[in-house]
């Protein structure tokens, strides 16, 4: 091939003495020097197109294991996680007025009886103005939780009932701020210190911002804080003791002091727990 493509010219040969064959002789030497230009023309297009074609062929095969596509595919740029809209967050429950004026209202009907056998006691619910309760309201939450199967009537020998007014009746339920049930409580020598509710004789004293919004880390709603209140402080009137966590998971016995922590028991607003009385270990 390296002889083709030479570029040194031939030597010429020496022409006939003879015109006419000296014609024929130049004549050849052009046709042989045309089809030598002919050949190396074609020589060198045949090696471009060869070129060509392993080029082509190369290309084909990076377009085959590249994915088809001679250009760059473009990156995708990843679009920022933006962290999702934060739900509402439900304002925390508001304490309530720290005092009022000391004077109360009473709940304005009576009740049903609530329990079926066992000695009757009449209660009456009072609201103290200024609290921004309203009584009947207030009694009507009583009311529901005496009536519960789960309450204290479910031992069959206690009866409940609301009575209007100031009575006569056997005890009343009250729902003081927090000025006035320290007020009330430490005239029997119990200090609450305007944060736990308590309960003397004949007066089961609930404190407004304890109601309102129960104590922190209960685990439970303030609805169920409410049940166990209630049925905490009436459970002294009915003449029941403090009780302990019986053990760290268990419910806790309605007579534990909840309000002052669970220590590892979990909430519980019942003193009857699946049909049974539940307690704990007695506190001395």
């Amino acid at each position: 091939m390296s002889r083709l493509l030479s570029d040194r010219p031939r030597e010429p040969e020496p022409l006939p003495s003879d015109p006419t064959a000296a014609r024929e002789v130049v004549r050849a030497s052009r046709h042989r020097r045309r089809m030598e230009a002919r050949r190396k023309r074609y020589l060198i297009a045949g090696v471009m197109a060869a070129a060509g074609l392993l080029a082509a062929l190369g290309l084909t095969r990076q377009l085959f294991f590249s994915g088809g596509t001679s250009e760059k595919a473009p990156v995708r740029q990843e679009q920022p996680m933006l962290a999702p809209p934060s739900q509402p967050v439900s304002p925390p429950p508001e304490a309530g007025p720290a005092k009022g004026d000391g004077t109360f209202a009473y709940a304005t009907t009576d009740g049903p009886v609530a329990g079926g056998n066992g000695a009757l006691k009449k209660y009456t619910v009072a609201v103290e103005n200024g609290a921004g309760q309203q009584a009947d309201a207030f009694a009507a939450e009583v009311e529901k939780t005496y009536a519960d199967p789960r309450g204290w009537t479910a031992s069959g020998e206690l009866r409940l009932q609301r009575v209007k007014g100031q009575g006569p009746a056997d005890f009343t339920v009250f729902l003081a701020t927090p000025a006035t049930s320290e007020a009330m409580c430490a005239a029997a020598g119990l200090h609450t210190d305007g944060y736990s509710s308590c309960r003397i004789t004949g007066k089961v004293i609930i404190n407004l911002a304890r109601w309102n919004t129960a104590i922190p880390d209960y685990g439970a709603p303030v609805a169920d804080y409410r049940t166990y209140v209630v049925n905490h402080e009436t459970g002294h009137e009915l003449g029941h003791g403090h009780e302990a966590c019986p053990a760290p998971g268990k419910p806790a016995p309605v007579m534990m002091q909840q309000t002052y922590g669970l220590k590892g028991c979990v909430a519980n607003s019942w003193p009857f727990v699946d049909g049974q009385a539940y307690t704990g270990p007695k506190v001395p």
